[in-house]
């Protein structure tokens, strides 16, 4: 006697597309983008890395028009840090190449094939990722400075939600940057898995756990930083070494070597 159901054709269907997708397949389908990311052309990588600098600055943006929105209270951090979910939408949905998101994406064709080929790759492409980004968190830095194009009261909130991040010491940020790198290298790890309103639901849900956490995430933090450099409330170098780079080294850690390392681990017999 079978001990499998009767199922006509369309039901099998259903039920081949809702069955559990294995760990080796994502994580086939998560190398194979890594290695089409490792394989494009600076120029490509330059502008996209530049474009989601820019757009991820608009979670910094809404979280602080938010803020501006509601009274001082325990509670208002879980309203306004739903607008910290908007720039990881844009750029996610957008496929514009954020740098955490290459903490994992990269790295699984790096773990397989451990050359130096692929190390100085995967060097080039996260140089000019994060450089991109960088540069993407600066420009609208300025464009938020002496552009003018919020009301005050509402930069005022902008204003008071940086001001925030960079009251952080170096080892803070490094510490609230590990779980930072380790949500988005998740959310990287599970997309594969959605379509649609689930993969809307699942970036809102992450995301917005990084910014009602208070943690630190490398790119969005970069424009509250750059934006206090912009006013003069803070020098370029307590920017770069007292937050982005503590920050970048947290979110390196936490979505390299803690998750990327942890699902290598659980999959490397099946691959």
């Amino acid at each position: 006697m079978s001990d499998k159901a009767n199922l006509d054709r369309e039901e099998e269907e259903k039920a081949e597309e809702y069955a559990k997708v294995p760990s080796s397949v994502i994580f086939e389908a998560i190398r194979r983008d890594g290695e089409h990311e490792l394989s494009r052309p600076v120029s490509a990588l330059w502008w996209s890395g530049v474009a989601a600098g820019f757009a991820l600055s608009t979670s910094v943006v809404s979280k602080g028009v938010l803020a501006s929105l509601l009274p001082e209270a325990e509670w208002a951090p879980a309203i306004s840090n739903i607008g910290y979910t908007i720039g990881f939408l844009i750029v996610i949905l957008g496929r514009m190449q954020l740098f955490t998101e290459n903490t994992i994406t990269p790295i699984l064709p790096l773990f397989l094939a451990p050359t130096r080929t692929k190390f100085a790759q995967t060097a080039r492409l996260w140089g000019t990722v994060l450089a991109a980004n960088l540069l993407g968190c600066a420009a609208a830095a300025l464009v938020l400075a002496y552009g003018h194009i919020l009301p005050e009261a509402r930069f005022d909130g902008v204003l008071a939600v940086s001001r925030h991040y960079a009251e952080a010491t170096p080892l803070q940020h490094f510490a609230w940057g590990i779980p930072a790198g380790f949500i988005v290298a998740a959310l990287v790890w599970t997309l594969p898995r959605m379509d649609g309103a689930g993969e809307v639901l699942m970036i809102l849900l992450l995301t917005y756990m990084i910014g009602v956490g208070g943690m630190s995430h490398v790119v969005a933090g970069a424009t509250e930083l750059f934006l206090l450099v912009a006013l003069g409330e803070l020098g370029l170098r307590a920017a770069l070494l007292g937050g982005v780079l503590p920050a970048f080294a947290g979110n390196v850690l936490g979505g390299t070597g803690i998750f990327a390392a942890l699902t290598y681990a659980q999959v490397r017999n099946e691959i």
